[in-house]
Parts: C-alpha cells; structure tokens; sequence
C-alpha cells in the first residue's frame, strides 16, 4: 500500500497554518501533525488596503519554518493557498514574489468560488455529511473575509451564496468604533440578522432547515462545551443558543478564560460568536453539526482526488448540476427544451471525441451552459445572451472555478452572438480557455437551433461521423423546416472551428389511425 506525505499551508486573515497529512487508497487521510502561527494580515488589509512589511517579515519567517517542518516529515509534495486577505491587498504580487524569493514556496491566491468549494470539501468527506444533505441542510463556512452559506435538499444544491460577513472585517469595521463590549455584539448581531433576512426572504422561500453545519474556528471547541463529552461534534440548537447568550453576558477577558483560548483576549471569539449565534435562531434548524475540521482538510482531499489517490463518496460534478438547474429554475428558464437540449449537446460531444479534443470537464461546462442558456430572458428578452453571461458571472456555482464560470458564461453569450477575435477576448479568457468556448458554444448553437420552437419536435437524435460530416438523424412527424432552415444557418462557425460540416437527415414518423 503507497503512502503519501502531503502538506497543507493556508494562509488565512489571521492566522498561517501547516498540517501534515499521511494520504494512502486504503487509510484516506490522515492528519500527522498540525502547527498553526497568529499573524493578523487582515489587520492591514481590511483597514489600510494593503499589508505592512513588518507583517510581510513575519509572514516569510514562519513559512520559512514551516519548509524546515515539511523536510523533517519527508513530504513528497505539498500545496500552499492564500485566502482573500492576499486577494484584497493593493501589494499581493509583491508579497508572493517575496514567499516565492524568500522561502522557495510558490503560493496560489484563491478566488472565492475556489475557497469555499475547497473548503466544503472537508465537510463532504464526511460519512454524516451525506445522510444530512438527503433531508435539508445549510452549510455555513465562516472566515475572516466572509462566508457562505450552501443550501441543499434532497441531496441537492439549491443556492449558494457569498455574505461579505467576515469575522476579521467586521472586527476591524466595528471594534474600534463601539464604545464596550456590548454596544460591539449588537451592531455585529443586526448587521448579520439583516443579512440573513435578506438571504432567507431571497433563497429559503420559508421552507425549513434540518441540520445546521458550520465549519470555521472555535465552533468544536463551543459544541464540545455546550455537550460536555455527549456529543462531540453535534448539538441541540435550542441548547447551543442558550450557552451563546449566557456567554454573551461575560467579559472578554472571562470568555476566553472560559474557553481556555491560548491567545489571551482573543476579540475574534466575539464576532464568531455573534455569527453562529445568528445562523442557529434565524435559520430555524433542530440540530447543529461542527464536523472539527478546516480547510487544510479540504486541500488534503483536494490532493488525493486529482491524484487520484481515493475517490470521495460524493458527486461534486453532481452538485454543480443541481446548482445550474435551480438557477435556471429560479430564473424561470428550466424547460422540456432545456432537458432536450441538454442531452443533445452531450451526445454531439460524446459523438466528436476524436474530433473536439476536450476532455470529460469541458463535458460538464457545455452542460451547464445549455442548462443556464436561456436565463437571460428573465432580464431582457432583446439583449438575453449577456444578462445571462451577466448573471452566470454574478452567480457562485459551487464546485467551478472563477475561469470555469467564464468559459460556462462566454458558452452561453457565443452561442448567440459572433464570437470575436481572439485578442478582443484575451483580458477574458487565455489562449486554452478561448479555444474551449470557441468549440463549446460551435455545439451549443447547431444544437439550440435543432429545437428553436421548443417544441421538442426532434426524437431520438442520433449523431455519427461519416468522412467530413457530422450526420445528425432525426425523426420526426412535424413540420420541422424552422429548425433546419435555422440550422443550415448555424453551421459557418461549427465548420470554420471543427473543419467539419454538420447535416440534418430526416426521418420521418407515420402514426396510425
């Protein structure tokens, strides 16, 4: 059995972290060590816009620890994240020049979507997390710069979405403003309620919540507290609220006392306190899970999936298409066409694998696009293609990367507009990214002009190569000259990228009397 030594450094708002992980197929994973260094880069970032090199000096020597660390352990490779602390800071190029210069660490700024899909990936590898998603559940991952709250029911993704309700920023926005301690909880806990009005008004349409699962710091440590050795990771929520105001009464001095927090008066422990608090009464769940894991856990299986080390249980592919569905619902655009449509496209990509060149995630990109295509509509009827793109951009699907939801939104702009040259792009998409919605949205077009009535007149398409063409097979009993006027139309671009000319044959269904 292969063991693999892996490292996890994340560099967060207010702390620098390196877990050590034993990765193998049959252990999975396994935490081997864990060392964590407080440095408030959020102080800087949040409140000057960029990030004094007293902090940047700290920030090099602890990484430059942490290289000698991973040498002890023997790691055969590791990855380093850095959080929206980096992303936020007017100096990010020169502070990872400086990692890169100093420590030999080569660090990647996570964009959001990113972060968070890392992030849930620690909640997904979790036996209990699958049980929990097939009833309803919100998955709230709280951090320095924000958090996000993913709703899922019958083991689906309904919505996900970004509140800019960092612990970090709201310390830095509101500590130094309030007069005590109280003053300080109340403004935090009306600026979350509002919020989180807003979202439920929004997203939960008063549809109720089952489990409650955070993931961010001290909420273990406040279960554990709340369960005294019962539970060690889940909690009645009526019961956890109850310990939160009680705690809401002491000092800050006597609350980490009380928590037994190594850094003294942590005043971070406030504003996560607030939030979870919040989360637990508004959104009305019976029970809150704190699954004692974090983002390293994350990168770890992140790690093991693209080497293929292990398989997660669970279907993220799935989850990215259950999330484009409900948008499309939501926007009133999910149809038998859109279904129709869907299916069509993936048997034209299947049928042109030699031809296309993309590989089985480009597949699911074309299928979100064709499920999201005509969401734009919503918006504006006349100009549909870029509200759409608009909307795709603006929109956190969980599970795609910020040039995934690019390639998905410029798929669907394309297939209704001429695609440009590629230099007019380039501040878009980069060569390889041009190059896949080019052929993306080529399939996308011949195939929506096949059922431009949405009608679904079309059954039982069949594609084949033959020589120089793509032969499409219809059958059909109706009149379908709309759709093969319309597709003769769409071809230019399709033979201009794929040098291959797609065809139409009909076949025609008789029904008896």
């Amino acid at each position: 059995m292969s063991i693999h030594t892996f490292a996890a450094i994340y560099i967060g708002s207010y702390e620098v972290s390196l877990k050590i992980f034993e990765v193998s197929a049959k252990k999975k994973i396994r935490g081997v060590d864990y060392v964590r260094t407080r440095i408030e880069l959020g102080k800087d970032a949040y409140s000057k816009g960029s990030i004094g090199y007293e902090l940047v000096e700290a920030l090099c020597d602890t990484l430059g620890e942490f290289t000698r660390i991973m040498k002890e352990y023997r790691v055969e490779e590791y990855e380093a994240y850095a959080a929206a602390v980096l992303r936020d800071a007017a100096n990010e190029l020169f502070i990872l020049d400086q990692i890169r210069i100093r420590t030999g660490i080569r660090v990647h700024v996570l964009s959001n979507s990113e972060h968070r899909f890392i992030s849930y990936k620690s909640v997904a590898m979790r036996e209990e997390f699958e049980a929990m998603i097939q009833k309803s559940a919100a998955v709230v991952d709280v951090g320095g710069a924000g958090l996000q709250i993913t709703i899922f029911s019958g083991g689906e993704v309904i919505t996900t979405q970004h509140l800019g309700l960092g612990t970090m920023r709201m310390r830095e926005q509101l500590s130094k403003k309030s007069s005590n301690l109280l003053q300080y909880e109340a403004q935090i806990e009306e600026l979350v309620i509002k919020e989180l009005e807003a979202f439920k008004a929004m997203y939960l349409n008063g549809e109720t919540i089952d489990f409650l699962i955070i993931v961010g710091d001290y909420i273990t440590e406040l279960v554990r507290r709340v369960e005294k050795g019962r539970n060690e990771y889940t909690v009645n929520i009526p019961r956890f609220v109850r310990y939160l105001e009680k705690l809401g009464k002491k000092s800050l001095e006597e609350l980490t006392d009380e928590l037994g927090l190594s850094n003294g008066s942590d005043a971070l422990i406030v504003p996560y306190m607030m939030i979870f608090k919040c989360m637990a009464k508004e959104l009305g769940a019976d029970a809150l899970w704190a699954p004692g894991v974090m983002i390293s856990d994350g990168i770890a299986c992140d790690y093991a999936e693209k080497n293929r080390i292990y398989k997660v249980p669970h279907s993220f592919d799935a989850d990215i298409l259950s999330a484009a569905k409900n948008m499309s619902k939501r926007y009133m655009s999910y149809s038998p066409h859109i279904e129709t449509l869907t299916k069509v496209c993936v048997h034209i990509f299947d049928t042109m694998k030699k031809i296309h060149g993309l590989e089985k995630r480009d597949r699911l990109l074309l299928q979100t696009a064709a499920i999201l295509h005509d969401c734009g509509k919503y918006i504006s009827f006349a100009n549909g293609p870029q509200a759409a793109y608009d909307m795709i951009m603006s929109s956190e699907i969980m599970g795609l990367k910020h040039i995934e939801r690019e390639i998905v939104a410029s798929t669907v702009l394309y297939n209704a507009y001429p695609l440009p040259p590629y230099d007019e792009a380039a501040d878009r998409l980069d060569h390889e990214s041009y190059l896949k919605v080019a052929k993306l949205s080529a399939i996308l077009r011949v195939t929506s002009a096949m059922d431009r009535s949405h009608k679904q007149k079309l059954k039982n398409v069949r594609a084949a190569i033959r020589g120089k063409e793509l032969v499409i097979t219809i059958e059909t009993g109706e009149d379908v000259a709309l759709e093969k006027a319309l597709f003769d139309a769409k071809t230019a671009d399709f033979e201009h990228i794929f040098s291959i000319r797609p065809v139409i044959k009909e076949k025609r269904l008789t029904f008896a009397n």
